[in-house]
């Protein structure tokens, strides 16, 4: 991925080869956001890739809400 210009539209083998360093990225544990900010592209860029490339996406993190319990 070296040597692609910031915002620059790829497609084809290019595509191809970032969405698979994207992909391999992700399954060692890094961020969306910080995949984003390391290739220098969007949030956005970077999940519909992993998401068209099957990749199956962590929930959030954080603490989970829940509902009240129903007094007895």
């Amino acid at each position: 991925m070296a040597g692609m210009r910031k915002g620059a539209r790829i497609s084809g083998a290019e595509r191809d080869e970032m969405a698979a360093e994207l992909k391999r990225r992700y399954e060692s544990g890094q961020s969306i956001r910080k995949i984003a900010a390391e290739v220098e592209r969007s949030y956005g860029f970077v999940h519909r890739v992993l998401s068209e490339s099957g990749v199956p996406l962590r929930g959030r993190g954080g603490a989970t809400r829940r509902r009240a319990a129903a007094a007895s």
